[in-house]
């Protein structure tokens, strides 16, 4: 029996165990270290080409942040089309398989997007962000949500979704919607800190 649990939802407990260690990390004393290891690496990111770009064109920087921002709102289109069917609250009309997959392929094309254009704009401001406590509340829910979508919400919306529990396929769509909102949240705080 305790075999069966380990294969039928091993992905569901490796993502659970990545976070209990991250959680962990976050409250040990190797967190310092980490921290101040990767200063040399954000001033260096400052001496890339994207960071001189960055920091010298205001004009590229600017179109860049919009692509990023445009990227984001494709992305939080995606989660809400696609959570929002499996809620029954949006395209009813339209099957929930149709929906969740179409869904998933814009979230994946929008994640890409947002990844590249929010690296670009890390290097023109590394200095400023390696010292914000926001900006790494931002990239552990981008991560999170990122594994939360990849190995616990897709995996689960591949079955049949007549035939798991409605309560599970609701909170999972719930919690999706949620750890989204939470990176939207956090990259917009950025914007009003420091």
């Amino acid at each position: 029996m305790s075999t069966a649990i380990f294969s039928n939802y091993s992905k569901t407990l490796i993502t659970a165990a990545i976070l209990l260690a991250a959680l962990m990390f976050g409250y040990s004393d190797l967190l310092s270290t980490v921290y101040v290891g990767l200063e040399p690496v954000f001033m260096w990111s400052e001496t890339t080409w994207f960071g001189y770009i960055g920091k010298n064109y205001g004009g590229i920087f600017a179109v860049i942040q919009a692509v990023h921002l445009l990227s984001m709102a494709v992305l939080g289109g995606a989660v809400i089309a696609g959570d929002g069917r499996v809620l029954g609250i949006v395209l009813r009309d339209v099957p929930v398989r149709t929906v969740v997959d179409r869904a998933h392929r814009i979230f994946v094309w929008a994640l890409i997007v947002v990844v590249a254009t929010g690296i670009f704009m890390a290097c023109g401001v590394a200095s400023k962000i390696y010292f914000l406590p926001v900006y790494w509340f931002k990239m552990l829910s981008l991560g999170a949500g990122t594994l939360f979508h990849f190995f616990i919400r897709r995996p689960l919306l591949r079955h049949d979704i007549n035939q798991l529990n409605p309560i599970v396929v609701k909170m999972v769509a719930i919690a999706s919607i949620l750890v989204w909102f939470m990176v939207a949240a956090t990259g917009r705080w950025i914007g009003f800190s420091g």
